[in-house]
């Protein structure tokens, strides 16, 4: 079929339009037209690995989209193919009226580079620190961190399912992917699934969406051995994800699979969650992270101090410990302000240096409040504080009250429920102002540069 090639970069097209950007960059992009022979076309792909990805995912996307421009029964293969012999067809390539999109030989390299961060058959990757041997163990995490250990090895006393429940930053997506990682490293099952609750809505939106979702149930119930899911919350009011989820929790438990859960609350404690669901979540063990006390601060900073070699002397790393005590991501933040700060003007890392930095970061976080919150934010868009707690439904007060119950959950300590109530609000109408602020902050709007101002103002302490 001498028209092979230019049905091939429209299908790619089309397919482009329709897939988000970081999964068409990542699956479609690398593949090229090898060979055909009639309706028979040969794709290549960089590894087996990939291939399996193709066939599981992707290839009823490809077969739909030939059917549209005509070309149906179409038979396609996948070879494993060197960057040589791609590049040699390109070269011969016809041109088309549609834009053909290359991808970059750094690139093609990428996907295959040994050492990297570890990508799974489905889902996100794991960060490469997100092991065991990288957790630091305290009181507040002896009991989590034990009974993600024991899953990893076999069953906690009988249970394969795992909750783990932590406030943002204490450590609980570090012991779920360290789960994952333990049992591909040591080959006890590639079939990993690494995800948030917002990743699984949202695959199960396209497949239903353009006819997959057959496969979509078969991946998750019958090709997955461990499933590690990430922000529960977000399945709040998400009523078919829910049924979903809970169905595919009965074939994965039947079947003897793994599953971890984390989440900023208990699952009780969500609202919008159906009964069927919400007694699956609650049938493993649920262990709670609390923050770090003060020793287990200090070891987690010379633990992250030898992890990027850093120079820190011990009175320095104890004052940082001393000042930033609420999570390990602010004493990350500091500990690589201080390092920062005195290689970048090279100053002496000592307490006066360590004062400077830590200054700003503990006296935002202090003078933060929801009040302080809510009073900013009505300044800036010019309503009033009845006005950001009243019943409206304008929109020239929805949004602003929606980012300052995301900014309050995002910059105090306070629960949803307690941030709800300070807007008149319910649990589960705090719940969606912070999805709604998310999914906006993703789509880069008009939203997320006004977040980002405020966001900037609250950390600079200009409240």
């Amino acid at each position: 079929m001498e028209n092979m090639e230019s049905f091939w970069k429209q299908v790619k097209y089309k397919i482009k339009k329709t897939l988000p950007d970081h999964s068409y960059r990542m699956w479609i992009d690398p593949v090229k037209l090898l060979e055909y022979d009639n309706n028979h076309i040969k794709l290549s792909s960089p590894n087996a690995y990939f291939i399996k990805r193709l066939k599981d995912n992707y290839l009823p996307i490809f077969e739909e989209e030939f059917s549209k421009i005509g070309v149906n029964d179409i038979n396609i293969e996948f070879k494993v193919s060197s960057k040589e012999s791609v590049n040699s067809k390109e070269k011969n390539k016809n041109t088309s009226a549609y834009p053909a999109v290359s991808l970059s030989s750094k690139k093609t390299k990428q996907l295959h580079l040994p050492g990297l961060n570890v990508r799974f058959n489905n889902g996100r990757m794991f960060k490469k620190g997100f092991t065991f041997d990288d957790f630091v163990v305290g009181d507040n995490s002896s009991f989590a961190y034990s009974a993600s250990l024991s899953l990893a090895h076999g069953k906690i006393k009988g249970s394969s399912m795992l909750y783990l429940l932590a406030k943002t930053g204490l450590g609980k997506s570090h012991l779920s992917q360290a789960v994952g990682h333990h049992i591909i490293t040591n080959s006890l099952s590639k079939r990993v699934f690494y995800i948030t609750a917002e990743d699984f809505t949202n695959e199960m939106i396209f497949s239903l969406r353009n006819n997959t979702i057959a496969r979509f149930k078969e991946k998750y119930r019958k090709k997955c051995d461990v499933l590690i899911l990430e922000d529960v919350h977000f399945l709040s009011g998400k009523d078919a994800t829910q049924k979903e989820l809970a169905i595919t929790l009965d074939y994965l438990l039947d079947a003897d699979k793994k599953i971890i859960f984390s989440g900023c609350e208990l699952p009780d404690e969500i609202p919008k969650l159906n009964a069927q669901l919400k007694s699956r979540l609650t049938q493993g063990l649920v262990t709670q992270i609390d923050a770090p006390d003060y020793a287990t601060r200090v070891r987690i900073l010379k633990k992250k101090s030898k992890i990027f070699e850093y120079e820190i002397p011990n009175q320095v790393t104890e004052y940082i410990a001393q000042e930033l005590c609420d999570d390990v991501r602010q004493l990350e933040s500091g500990l690589f302000g201080v390092a920062a700060k005195g290689q970048l003007m090279g100053y002496n890392i000592d307490i006066a240096l360590a004062k400077s930095v830590i200054a700003n970061i503990s006296r935002a976080k202090k003078r933060v409040t929801i009040e302080t919150i809510k009073k900013l934010v009505c300044k800036e868009f010019s309503i009033s504080e009845i006005d950001i707690v009243s019943p409206s439904r304008k929109r020239r007060i929805v949004k602003p009250r929606q980012m300052a119950i995301f900014l309050s959950r995002k910059y105090t300590d306070q629960p949803i429920k307690k941030i709800g109530t300070s807007f008149n609000k319910y649990h589960a109408t705090a719940i969606y102002a912070i999805n709604s602020i998310e999914r906006e902050l993703k789509q880069k709007s008009v939203i997320f540069e006004q977040v980002n101002y405020l966001s900037k103002k609250i950390e600079e302490g200009k409240l």
